[in-house]
């Protein structure tokens, strides 16, 4: 089974996906191969210094992700361009890592997609697991982390699509305004109702 572990920012998703791998469920994070994907010598990394011309790469030849950023944030244009390079190149990486993991003998691999919805990754994945917060306690809780003011910390929250439009799709929601106790549970719970085991 392939479950696709999901969240809004502050939602406590990467509590979980810790959980998960300490129980012994191999994780593949997409947040981490997107960013071993633009490392210099990988091939979206030359794609993108291709696109982007030699100005965004700091003094080392790796991407100035601060210049980088400040170029798509102010262009839908540019931003689908460097999707476009971008995320065939992190699909192909996290295949990879599943074929790996099932051929190792994992009956169970955790996708660790923080943008799953956004991206609309479903066809990877044969259950979606979110991790659910009300929007108050997100806000608390991300300006509590970053130290955010509270204009940044509600323009991040609205970059992404809101956690409630998100429980319709998911076909399990663990409620995290909790204790962390609670939140262990729900997630033991819902993995012995799938019958999802590591090996």
């Amino acid at each position: 089974m392939r479950i696709g572990l999901t969240g809004g920012i502050a939602s406590g998703k990467s509590t979980v996906s810790n959980w998960l791998n300490e129980w012994g469920y191999p994780i593949i994070d997409a947040d981490k191969i997107a960013r071993e994907v633009v490392e210099p010598g990988e091939s979206a990394y030359q794609e993108i210094v291709r696109h982007f011309g030699k100005e965004i790469l700091l003094e080392d030849q790796s991407i100035n992700r601060k210049k980088l950023g400040s170029i798509i944030f102010n262009d839908e244009h540019e931003r689908k361009a460097l999707n476009g390079i971008v995320h065939p190149a992190v699909r192909q990486k996290m295949l990879a890592q599943k074929e790996r993991y099932e051929a190792s003998g994992h009956q169970t691999v955790i996708f660790d997609i923080p943008l799953l919805f956004e991206s609309d990754l479903f066809h990877l994945v044969d259950k979606v697991m979110l991790v659910y917060v009300d929007e108050q306690t997100q806000l608390e809780r991300l300006i509590n982390r970053d130290q955010a003011g509270k204009e940044d910390a509600l323009a991040r929250i609205s970059s992404q699509f809101p956690l409630k439009d998100k429980r319709e799709r998911a076909d399990a929601v663990i409620n995290n305004s909790g204790s962390l106790e609670e939140t262990a549970s729900q997630v033991k719970m819902i993995l012995n109702q799938w019958k999802a085991k590591p090996f």
